[in-house]
Formats: structure tokens, C-alpha cells, sequence
């Protein structure tokens, strides 16, 4: 499968419609802002930064402070595939911030959402 397209998405475009599907659930912002953050390493200042920059998925996750070592423990299914055999290592860490947002908007609690 190609993912070109996929990788050269401004991150920001993308952004809106995670807050929009956790906060029809009742989920807020800040939520997914906090696993964005848990996830990447970025924090609001940073990823401010990476937002006003409308930079792609694929310069997002290279300029990424620190991909969490608990990533592992992400697992299950998301758009058909599982999560943790996904061989891609860009399109894995796409798949693992939808998996967190979509756990987030399915009512898990923040600690399970980020395998405390």
C-alpha cells in the first residue's frame, strides 16, 4: 500500500477532527492533547509550534522529542489492521495516536488510555 499521501497530510488538518470525535463522546482537548503529548514527547509549546508549521505527519513524527517506550503496549485493531504488527514505522505510530484517540472516544480511562 502506498501511504505517500497519508505521510504528506499536514498534521494540523488532522488535528480537528481528533478533538471533534472525542468531544462527541464527552472527551475534551485537553485529553487528546495529553496523549498526543504522552505519545510524542512534544509538549504544548513545541507542539504549538509543529501546528502553526502545518507540518506532515512524516516531519511530525521525525521531529518528535521522544516516542513513549511504552508504545508496545498499544494493542488491537484499528482500520482493519493490528496495531502492533504493522511493519511501516511511520504508518505504526499513525495508527497507534488513532488506536489512543479512539480508545479515548469509546470512554477508557486516561490511565488505561496510557498503560499506567
Amino acid at each position: 500500500m502506498d501511504n505517500t499521501r497519508v505521510y504528506k497530510m499536514s498534521f494540523a488538518s488532522v488535528y480537528p477532527h481528533y478533538i471533534q470525535k472525542a468531544e462527541k463522546k464527552g472527551r475534551t482537548k485537553a485529553e487528546v492533547d495529553k496523549i498526543i503529548f504522552w505519545l510524542t514527547g512534544y509538549d504544548e509549546q513545541t507542539f504549538q509550534e509543529q501546528l502553526v508549521n502545518k507540518i506532515d505527519f512524516e516531519t511530525f513524527f521525525a521531529q518528535a522529542p521522544q516516542i513513549n517506550p511504552n508504545v508496545s503496549k498499544i494493542t488491537g485493531v484499528i482500520c482493519g489492521y493490528r496495531v502492533e504488527e504493522i511493519e511501516d514505522k511511520l504508518m505504526q505510530k499513525i495508527r497507534y495516536l488513532d488506536k489512543l484517540v479512539d480508545e479515548l472516544a469509546k470512554g477508557k480511562t486516561m490511565e488505561k488510555i496510557l498503560r499506567k
